[in-house]
């Protein structure tokens, strides 16, 4: 039985933890995507990392830059010309909108001849300049974001990499679980990641394929620009593609081109949706039999929560909250 001066140390010990955890948190939460990010990819590259280590006897340090440079040169470096491609598509984006400008004009001339709302006040003309240039410091923020947290990701990743087995078996220690809950808990963490990690950019290629081509057969301006960002809106929960085709079609019906209109609504319909739905599900079921509602809920709150890196830890974070509450009700209500 633990003396009165035992667990004093004890629940000190939590408290000085728990209190510089805190304080530590605090401070690294600006660099926290870049270490989802390097965690994301350690369970992605573990394997390979092991490969060559123990089956082909290179060093760490030699095995552990080798799988950095793939990382750079296979994904942070397509990432970072993809965004390089769209603001720079952006910038020289140059479509004909005066049709909307005028439907826009004779809407709010409507609203302030029913109701005497003036949508142009100096009011609601300042509260859309506030949010145009609030919106305009996170887009550059977000940028610069992503450039500082790779640095980190790759920072996180060596250091991972490097301790591989040592620092899986320091974390398996620290679960509070038996070994068969253990291995349960790491198992679900491992196929999570990785069902979200390979399904979610495959689904957003496809999806980016397919729209490109109903935007070329219909006409889009900027076609590859608008099937980039394509790619992109499959990641938002319940909208997804649907927040780039449907003001297109709005755009071509402004502009009084009804095939187009009509032809995009239709093929987005029928393919586009289609493909993200089944598509989505296939890819779920193959990889991890995750239930919908916990990939759109998990992916709802993970943006919020993570960022980017949300589309991987949102649905991660809500699956390990229900296994807990099965693991407490087997353990202990059933028993």
């Amino acid at each position: 039985m633990a003396t009165l001066k035992e667990n004093y140390w004890k629940y000190s010990l939590i408290i000085l933890i728990v209190f510089i955890g805190i304080i530590l948190f605090n401070q690294f939460r600006p660099f926290f995507t870049g270490l989802l990010g390097a965690f994301t990819m350690y369970v992605l590259l573990r394997k390979q990392m092991f490969f060559l280590v123990e089956k082909k006897r290179i060093n760490q340090t030699g095995a552990a830059l080798l799988v950095i440079s793939e990382v750079i040169l296979c994904i942070l470096i397509p990432t970072f010309l993809v965004i390089w491609m769209l603001l720079g598509k952006i910038k020289h984006v140059n479509l004909d909108i005066a049709p909307l400008i005028a439907f826009v004009q004779q809407f709010i001339t409507l609203v302030q001849e029913k109701t005497g709302y003036d949508l142009l006040s100096v009011g609601n003309l300042g509260t859309i300049t506030s949010y145009a240039t609030r919106g305009i410091q996170v887009l550059i923020g977000q940028v610069s974001n992503i450039v500082v947290n790779s640095v980190v990701l790759i920072f996180f990743l060596y250091f991972m990499l490097i301790s591989g087995r040592k620092l899986e078996s320091y974390v398996y220690a620290l679960l509070p679980f038996n070994d068969k809950n253990k291995s349960h808990v790491m198992d679900e963490i491992k196929r999570l990641v990785l069902s979200n990690a390979i399904g979610i950019p495959l689904l957003a290629i496809i999806q980016g394929v397919f729209a490109f081509i109903g935007y070329l057969i219909f006409g889009v301006p900027s076609a590859l620009l608008f099937s980039v960002i394509t790619c992109f809106a499959t990641i938002i929960p319940l909208l997804g593609t649907g927040i780039v085709w449907v003001p297109l079609c709005v755009y071509f019906a402004l502009t009084s081109n009804w095939v187009s209109a009509i032809g995009l609504l239709i093929y987005a319909l029928v393919i586009l949706t289609n493909i993200d739905n089944v598509i989505r599900f296939i890819l779920q079921k193959r990889l991890a039999d995750t239930h919908p509602l916990i990939t759109v809920f998990g992916v709802i709150m993970g943006l919020s929560l993570f960022g980017f890196w949300g589309v991987i830890f949102g649905p991660l974070l809500l699956s390990l909250f229900f296994l807990l509450i099965n693991i407490f009700k087997t353990e202990y209500i059933d028993k």
